[in-house]
């Protein structure tokens, strides 16, 4: 049907100008945008140079590689850099895809894509029409005309959440800005208006509990409703409502520093989108209290933590889903020192699923189980979906005015092993120190009979299981103390100390941290504590503090590029 429809949309008049365009709010990349001048190319995770060739020229990698190629985020990356070169390769590039595809042919042509694509060569119009690339306008006003009837037709095939938001936002972009394409706006504005109420909660989330996706839909309702403004259009209430109520539970979702939280296959964002799309949406206030899509975020000092204290997100919108429950971050100032391993898809099938276990968490996992399991599948869901979820997460939010903390459980290993997970974290006042407890404990009858049949099992051995918490690239560490501690040291100068209560065995081990600007995992370390549960309840402390001689506050001057595609 896509394929019908994007042919039928070319019997349609076509627009011949612009009636007026949005201003250009899409942020690219500009190592990226360089790279691309160069000739090499990272998308969806394939590494590809072609100095001097298309980049439509690249080859066949899939589904996901062409999604990426034919969105013209690219477009975005080379704006960012600005130069001729970088201006005549997006005219040409664009030219080119005008010529192969935009008449309705090949891949691209579904209503995510499209709309994405639309947004793009809106965008960037003044540069793609500079010097030679007026060349190509007939070209590019019929293929505009023909993907805004596309729009039209199959928004509604869309999947609801960010491609039913992508879909809807090219079509008012291309409405608002394409002459005689104006009837095509207030269809599209109470269509986004309706999956608003019905797709974002009352609390301001998805369905996913994804935060880098959150950002996505956040912004693209913060473009719709500007474009519409700019053009003498009212957003509707429902509209305008969203962005409200996404607004605060994305500031709790934010580390301190700026990067979101990196749960359930969201990274943590382009640096200085988070902060550019909450400034541009006008709304002001503060974090949203308590549990923000099911996060919570304790601050104090300089230092941030956002632990996943609900139950994970079920049916197809957990396809891609992490086992992540209890499972924390923590950044101090401008540095993450606690992550989470991260969203393995662009590495490959395996490395997406190892990216989704409870050991790749920083959180108590039993050996050889997750949290949840995955298996099953449902139609129109990319991946596979977790099953044998945790119930509701019971939390209890301290409120000891000299530090921040809580206390939560999760009956993740009850059908397995007969046991829950309870988690303790208090963060101090002054944000220099954190104390944990993690315990596994058989809590009713029932719950005891599955825990002495799992001992059966192991021949009353105890039940192994690790503790683990994994550390960020940048954090050099190393055992301490004669192997009873571990030390961290951040680029800022801060020294972190690791220390636990005796009951467990205390190890270093070789960690991935997965990041997705990069061509491959990276390496990095994990601190691991081991041990096993023998009897109903067993537990285990620990603490995270700054060194005695780490001042509160230290200049943190020194810059890191992640976004520069290294082959190392």
């Amino acid at each position: 049907m896509n394929r019908y429809h994007a042919h039928r949309a070319g019997w349609a008049r076509p627009a011949t100008g612009f009636v007026s365009q949005p201003e250009p709010r899409s942020i690219g990349r500009y190592a990226r945008g360089k790279q691309l001048c160069a000739g090499n190319f990272l998308v969806a995770g394939q590494v590809v140079e072609a100095p001097d060739g298309s980049i439509w020229d690249l080859g066949d990698f899939g589904p996901a590689f062409d999604d990426e190629l034919h969105g013209f985020t690219w477009l975005d990356d080379l704006a960012a850099v600005g130069n001729r070169q970088a201006r005549q390769l997006a005219q040409r590039w664009t030219a080119d895809w005008l010529a192969r595809y935009g008449t309705g042919r090949g891949p691209g042509w579904t209503p995510d894509t499209t709309g994405r694509r639309v947004i793009r060569l809106i965008n960037h119009a003044v540069l793609l029409m500079q010097g030679d690339g007026s060349a190509m306008s007939d070209d590019y006003y019929r293929s505009l005309s023909r993907q805004t009837i596309f729009l039209s037709r199959r928004w509604k095939a869309a999947a609801h959440g960010v491609p039913r938001f992508e879909a809807l936002t090219g079509l008012i972009y291309a409405g608002l800005s394409l002459t005689g394409m104006e009837s095509h706006v207030d269809p599209a504005e109470r269509a986004l208006a309706r999956d608003c109420n019905e797709h974002i909660d009352s609390a301001g989330g998805i369905r996913t509990r994804n935060p880098e996706e959150l950002l996505e839909v956040f912004t693209l309702l913060g473009w719709a409703a500007q474009a519409l403004a700019e053009t003498g259009n009212d957003p509707a209430p429902d509209h305008l409502a969203a962005i409200e109520r996404i607004a605060p539970t994305l500031r709790a979702l934010r580390h301190s520093d700026g990067g979101l939280a990196r749960f359930h296959g969201g990274g943590r964002g382009l640096e200085g989108r988070l902060d550019a799309a909450l400034a541009a949406s006008g709304v002001r206030g503060r974090a949203r209290i308590g549990l923000a899509m099911g996060f919570l975020r304790l601050q104090a000092g300089r230092t941030s933590a956002v632990i996943d204290a609900a139950e994970p997100p079920a049916d197809g919108a957990s396809a891609h889903a992490h086992a992540s429950t209890l499972a924390f971050e923590l950044t101090s100032g401008r540095r993450p020192l606690i992550v989470n391993c991260g969203d393995g898809r662009q590495f490959g099938r395996e490395w997406a699923r190892a990216g989704r276990a409870t050991a790749s968490h920083s959180v108590l996992a039993i050996e050889g189980y997750s949290s949840s399991r995955f298996g099953g599948s449902v139609r129109g869901a990319a991946g596979e979906l977790l099953v044998d979820r945790p119930g509701p997460v019971k939390l209890q939010i301290g409120t000891d005015a000299a530090e921040a903390g809580f206390v939560a459980g999760h009956d993740g290993y009850v059908a397995t092993h007969g046991l829950t997970h309870v988690r303790q974290i208090e963060l101090a006042q002054n944000g220099r120190g954190v104390a944990g407890e993690d315990m596994l404990a058989a809590i009713e009858d029932a719950h005891r009979t599955a825990f002495d049949k799992a001992m059966d099992r192991m021949r009353l051995q105890g039940i192994p299981f690790q503790i683990r918490f994994h550390l960020h690239p940048d954090v050099d560490a190393e055992l301490d103390l004669g192997g009873s501690a571990v030390s961290m040291v951040l680029k800022s100068g801060e020294i972190w100390i690791f220390r636990h209560d005796g009951t467990a065995k205390l190890t270093l081990e070789p960690s991935v941290y997965l990041e997705k600007a990069r061509i491959k995992p990276r390496a990095t370390k994990q601190v691991v504590l081991s041990s096993r549960a023998i009897r109903y309840a067993t537990r285990v402390r620990w603490t995270l503090a700054k060194a005695q001689d780490t001042p509160s506050h230290l200049r943190d001057l020194e810059r890191d590029d992640s976004e520069i595609l290294e082959q190392t």
